[in-house]
């Protein structure tokens, strides 16, 4: 059975990378539709060897659709994804509006797929900020050995992230200092210089002096993995173009050595382990760009607080990050629920 599925939010950086996702992984649908705002509508995007016609999202009629794949941005989810979801499609919203509403699972398949059967509740399901999803996948195998009591977190997040026009302010600022160009005052994405500098401040300043970047990785993994884990979060846009890398310290209940968490992180799923103490021995996000897996290197005792280990994680933030971990919620959807009820 093939389903008819709609990518709401199809021209930005996250739709493009869902539906090459779906084909890429001969998602089992027997029609995909692109939906995106108003002034890309008649345009096309790539599906496979096909190019498909932009619809506009806000006339769409989801009557028949039994799968959205929705990343238009929070303010245009919150409007539409419910629209969808009271149409009868199951909606799998990648932007911030849902994640932390009680009644609607905030997903990571290899961490917690069992939060999917609550899907019935809204028709609604949550996929998790970027960073929050690969720092989870890491910790998951670690928390089942030996429980996560605490952990402090430095993230190091590319410019795709915050969309293509902040990929477009980093190349362009890139370009002009190499030609002795100012690098002009007012910038359109970041508030500082993103070429050749570090910026500690993704998304609003809350009152507690944490960004809302940083408030989402606590909340989501005590909503995700488990309440009771502490979690400190410093979240910093670097000059990468794709490929968000994080530098984790964790502490244990429990004695956990080195070795042992190797084994069980490569046991895991969605986990590779390249971890050598040479020269190249680790993983950067120049090289995981393109690439589904989590990659873990850097495992090292930290001998400052009583059961603590050191790991350093990279991911591509499009795909794992985003647009591959929603169509995995979808098709663990279809094959442990849509299928049932069909």
């Amino acid at each position: 059975m093939g389903y008819k599925v709609a990518v709401s939010g199809a021209t930005g950086n996250v739709g493009r990378e869902i539906l090459r996702i779906l084909e890429e992984r001969a998602f089992p649908a027997d029609e995909v539709v692109a939906l995106a705002s108003e002034r890309s509508v008649g345009g096309e995007v790539s599906f496979g060897d096909q190019d498909i016609k932009v619809h506009n999202l806000a006339e769409f009629d989801f009557t028949g659709t039994d799968i959205v794949l929705s990343s238009p941005g929070a303010k245009v989810s919150e409007q539409h994804s419910p629209r969808a979801a009271a149409a009868g499609a199951v909606v799998i919203d990648n932007t911030s509006r849902f994640r932390m509403e009680p009644d609607v699972p905030l997903v990571v398949p290899e961490v917690n797929p069992h939060a999917i059967a609550g899907y019935t509740k809204r028709n609604i399901i949550a996929n998790p900020n970027c960073s929050t999803i690969q720092m989870l996948v890491a910790l998951k195998p670690l928390h089942d050995l030996a429980r996560i009591k605490r952990v402090v977190v430095a993230t190091y997040q590319s410019t795709s992230g915050a969309g293509k026009s902040a990929m477009d302010e980093l190349f362009n600022q890139t370009r002009g200092i190499y030609v002795n160009e100012p690098v002009a005052s007012h910038q359109a994405t970041f508030t500082k210089q993103i070429a050749f500098n570090a910026i500690p401040h993704i998304d609003v300043f809350m009152e507690d002096g944490s960004t809302k970047e940083e408030w989402k990785m606590v909340a989501e993994t005590k909503k995700i993995l488990d309440p009771d884990i502490q979690v400190t979060a410093t979240c910093v846009r670097v000059p990468v173009f794709i490929g968000h890398a994080e530098a984790i310290n964790i502490e244990f209940a429990r004695p956990l050595g080195e070795d042992e968490a190797r084994t069980a992180l490569r046991a895991a799923p969605g986990i590779v382990v390249i971890d050598h103490r040479v020269d190249e021995g680790y993983v950067t996000p120049a090289e995981c760009a393109g690439e589904d897996p989590v990659y873990v290197s850097r495992i090292r005792r930290d001998p400052t607080v009583k059961n603590g280990l050191n790991l350093w994680v990279v991911a591509d933030n499009l795909r794992k990050g985003a647009a591959l971990n929603a169509v995995q919620i979808a098709e663990e959807l279809v094959e442990s629920y849509m299928r049932k009820a069909a």
